[in-house]
This record gives C-alpha cells, sequence and structure tokens, in this order.
C-alpha cells in the first residue's frame, strides 16, 4: 500500500469557512451564534469535494490511504477562548469522521486538538478521546504554539504537555507537531511558521529527555522535520555538547519525519541523512504548494514521484510507503488488519 500519513481537509465545503466567519464575528456576543447545528453540510457535499479534489488526485498519482485531519491553518487556536476552539475542532473533526465514513478505503482520521493559549492541555483530552473511541481516529495533531507565532506556551519537554502525553501512551497513538495560522507579521505562516516549529520541537526534545519519561512516546515532525536534515551535523554536535546520547538512541526511538519536501534533492537528503525507519511517506496534498514545477511540469506536492527517484532499495521504499507508517500508528495497521490488508 502507499499511505500517505499528512492529509488535510483543505477542500471542505465554504459553509464551514462561513460558519467559522460568524463564530470569529460574534467571539465577543457568543449568544448570537452560530450554533453548531446552523452549520449543514450534506453527504454529497463532502463527496463532491472529495472526488475532484483529494481522491482524484490520489487515483492520478498512485496512493491508497490518507491519513485525513482537519485543515492546520484553520485550526487557529489563538483566536477566542477554550470554548471556541472546543466548539470548533469538534466541528472540524465530526467532517473528517465523515469523510473517513464516505470513504473508508481512501481516508481516515487524525484529531484536531481544542487547544488555547493559557489553557491546560488536559482540557483537550475529551474531544481526544471522542475521537479514538468514537469516530476510529488513529492519532492527533498537537500544536506547540497556540498563540500563533508568540510562543507563550512551555517547550514540549515541559509537564505542562504530560497530560496529552499520557493520553497518547494509553491509547498507543502518535502526535503530528503541526502549528496553525501565524498572527505574527515576522512569521509567514507556510514559510515560515510551519517550519521554525518543526525545527523547534526537534530542538526542544533534544534538549530534555522527554523519552526517558514517555519511551513509548512517538511524534511525527512534518515537512521533512524543517532544518533538522539539512543541520544534523548541528544537532549531533549540540548534543554531544550537552553530554547527550547519540541522536539515534536518544531520539530515533521516537521521532520520525514525513515527506512533505517539494524537490527531488531535498528528499534525497533526507534519505540519505534521516535512517529510512524513521521516514513516513507524506504529501500534503492541495496544501501550502499547490502548484506545478516548471523545472519538471509537475506538481510540487507530487512526492511519490521523489521517493521512486530517490537511491533506495524495493525494500527501503515500501518501508516509507507503507512499513513505518503501520508501526507509527498501531491503531491504522489494525484498522488495516481488520479488513485483511
Amino acid at each position: 500500500m502507499i499511505i500517505d500519513i499528512h492529509g488535510h481537509y483543505t477542500t471542505a465545503p465554504k459553509a464551514l469557512e462561513d460558519w467559522r466567519k460568524r463564530q470569529i464575528d460574534n467571539l465577543s456576543t457568543p449568544e448570537l451564534g452560530p450554533k453548531p447545528s446552523e452549520l449543514n453540510i450534506s453527504d454529497d457535499e463532502l463527496r463532491d469535494t472529495i472526488e475532484s479534489n483529494q481522491l482524484r488526485l490520489m487515483k492520478q498519482r498512485g496512493s491508497d490511504l490518507t491519513i485525513f485531519s482537519p485543515r492546520a491553518s484553520f485550526m487557529a487556536h489563538h483566536i477566542g477562548d477554550f470554548n471556541t476552539s472546543s466548539t470548533w475542532a469538534a466541528i472540524c473533526n465530526e467532517l473528517c469522521y465523515r469523510v473517513s465514513q464516505l470513504f473508508p478505503d481512501n481516508f481516515i482520521g487524525a484529531a484536531m486538538l481544542p487547544q488555547s493559549p493559557g489553557v491546560d492541555p488536559a482540557t483537550s483530552i475529551p474531544e481526544l478521546e471522542r475521537c479514538i473511541k468514537d469516530y476510529g481516529f488513529v492519532g492527533i495533531n498537537l500544536n506547540p504554539d497556540p498563540s500563533g507565532g508568540h510562543w507563550t506556551s512551555p517547550p514540549l519537554s515541559d509537564r505542562h504537555w504530560y497530560p496529552i502525553y499520557e493520553k497518547m501512551v494509553e491509547y498507543d497513538i502518535p502526535a503530528m507537531v503541526h502549528v496553525s495560522t501565524s498572527c505574527n507579521c515576522a512569521f509567514h505562516t507556510t514559510g515560515a511558521h510551519y517550519l521554525n516549529a518543526d525545527t523547534t520541537a526537534f530542538m526542544q526534545c533534544l534538549t530534555s529527555d522527554l523519552f526517558t519519561d514517555f519511551p513509548t512516546l512517538r511524534f511525527v515532525i512534518p515537512h521533512g522535520g524543517g532544518a533538522v536534515p539539512y543541520h544534523w551535523g548541528r544537532f549531533r554536535g549540540l548534543a554531544q555538547e550537552m553530554k547527550k546520547p547519540l541522536l539515534k538512541d536518544h531520539l530515533l526511538n521516537n521521532i520520525f519525519f514525513d515527506t512533505c519536501v517539494y524537490h527531488q534533492p531535498g528528499i534525497d537528503l533526507l534519505t540519505k541523512v534521516i535512517p529510512v525507519d524513521n521516514v513516513l511517506f507524506a504529501s500534503e496534498m492541495i496544501g501550502a504548494v499547490r502548484g506545478i514545477d516548471p523545472e519538471t511540469g509537475h506538481y510540487y506536492d507530487d512526492t511519490k514521484r521523489y521517493i521512486e527517484a530517490a537511491a533506495l532499495t524495493d525494500a527501503e521504499r515500501q518501508q516509507i510507503f507503507e512499513g513505518n507508517a503501520r508501526r507509527v500508528y498501531p491503531r491504522l495497521d489494525a484498522a488495516l488488519k481488520a479488513k485483511g490488508l
């Protein structure tokens, strides 16, 4: 199978965006709505947005299954308070669940959490549990910066986050460490904030002993790990100066990277520097980079092409395309085995 671990519902019907705009417009007067019941999206509308977009490209590019979560830039945890985020997360997660039910062979869910700046992460646990128990989701997206580019939360190694980690361990699910929209004008959302966050999350783990406390905790750092593969020597050297174990022992049992890197040299570097066991196939199609590369004539986010052209053995490609995903996402593996796959 070709399993894409990084998909977002970026093509949701416009009614969702309109509902969110009303919610934001009425932050100071929530009694004016909108209520969740006022959002009406039919199954036919969901089918149309998926069949003409994600599913069409999956068929064209040859991928089979996508781990599907709400649109990352729409999470916008910095907007409103916890109640705002809680209502919004529940709506977005339900839509992804409905997609997974309409297209059970092609999509399976990962949850957005109702995070909010300055709010105890434990408040996200009910939504996490609902998505795992009721929706059959196989992972979560964890935003290390709910403030939207101002980084007011403690680092991921802080006990502040432990309630989430305890639930991740209990349910044996990984978290993709994924920020949302930047409201800090110094950081472009997808070109800077996302990649900054990927690098920052890795460094926060490097400087800590988090995985001593949670030896089975698993993080997926998206977008190829930000600057991590390019500066692997820097990170190795810093770990050495800090008297940390070798990175392969200190972090690589718990941290994994996806292939949302949009040119061949980048994928070549990723697969040369990072052990194949730690690389999971992903495209984030119809996401941050949607155009066609004039140098190749193919879409930038058609990452399957890069894996196929990389200097890898067939066994290594199988690990990246399927094997590693089934190992890092045990609930995905169980769901596939239940179907005889």
